[in-house]
């Protein structure tokens, strides 16, 4: 028995006007959207929604403004935890918790990989210090130091609370067995190649990103097996290229410069701004991604 159900998860991005205020009213409708339209598993604060950026007045009124919107559209509303020091994180926790929130999405901490020992320490020190919440962990390279099946195995034994795992882009078919084999309580959220690979064996759940751009299609995709899985997947692929082909060359934006981009065609008024210091990607870009888009995943398509 999985300890998380299988569902697609979505990110929610954030909003900021032209002096970087948080968009308020914009955010609340993009949240009833996505519950909607899409899935009820939707978080922020991970790297697509600027965790990494936001100081402790913009996460608490973000937050806020967040779960009381997914309790309004009957939503599960996840928080995300980023920071280099495990206080702050602790203490952000903390604060999700007296909010409301009990499932909670968490990253190593990345200035140096960690050692066995000390991701111990981290595990002990956030699942192990709130036994009444829930925890997803973002097994993201940026941190530089991404577990293995071993390692989950051993986690899950020790914390029962550890219910699920987002992978993203970093497990290979092949690995992805191996990690549900040997944590089989987990629930497993790959990407689109991951997801594609393993699910007509595998229950697991998906980390939606590029499909977002048209909601019918995604939860198609998502429910298909075999000859249709395929396919979509092909399609998707194209969406992939389409975007880093309208991006300017030899330039790296983080994971919400895309993400905005993809949720602006939902939204035609939605800024694609970063918060400082981080580049955003420009109308241009996303007006050159628009005119490639295989058709039938345009919005309203």
């Amino acid at each position: 028995m999985k300890r998380y159900p299988a569902a697609i998860v979505a990110t929610q991005v954030v909003p900021w006007d032209e002096h970087y205020e948080f968009e308020e009213d914009r955010f609340r409708r993009g949240v009833r959207k996505h519950v909607e339209h899409l899935t009820r598993h939707v978080y922020i604060f991970g790297t697509a929604g600027e965790g990494y950026a936001v100081d402790e007045q913009q996460f608490d009124r973000i937050a806020t403004v967040f779960f009381d919107e997914m309790q309004k559209c009957g939503g599960r509303a996840m928080l995300g935890v980023i920071s280099l020091s495990l206080a702050t994180i602790v203490d952000r926790i903390a604060r999700g918790r007296e909010m409301g929130y009990r499932e909670f999405q968490i990253s190593l901490p990345s200035w140096g990989p960690l050692e066995d020992k000390e991701i111990g320490n981290f595990f002990d020190g956030t699942c192990g210090r709130f036994p009444d919440c829930q925890f997803l962990h973002y097994n993201n390279p940026r941190t530089k130091r991404v577990l293995d099946a071993d390692a989950y195995a051993g986690l899950a034994l020790r914390h029962p609370n550890l219910v699920a795992v987002k992978t993203g882009g970093t497990s290979s078919a092949d690995e992805l067995q191996e990690l549900i084999a040997k944590a089989p309580d987990l629930q497993f959220y790959p990407g689109k190649t991951g997801f594609a690979g393993i699910r007509d064996e595998h229950e697991c759940g998906w980390l939606i990103s590029l499909a977002s751009i048209h909601h019918a299609n995604a939860r198609r995709f998502f429910n298909a097996r075999g000859e249709e899985l395929a396919a979509l997947s092909k399609e998707i692929d194209g969406i992939r290229e389409a975007l880093f082909n309208s991006i300017d060359d030899g330039v790296q934006y983080l994971d919400g410069a895309y993400d905005k981009m993809l949720y602006k065609l939902h939204d035609p008024d939605f800024p694609l701004r970063l918060l400082p210091p981080y580049e955003s990607t420009t109308d241009e870009m996303l007006e050159k991604f628009r005119r490639d888009i295989p058709r039938n995943w345009l919005p309203g398509g």
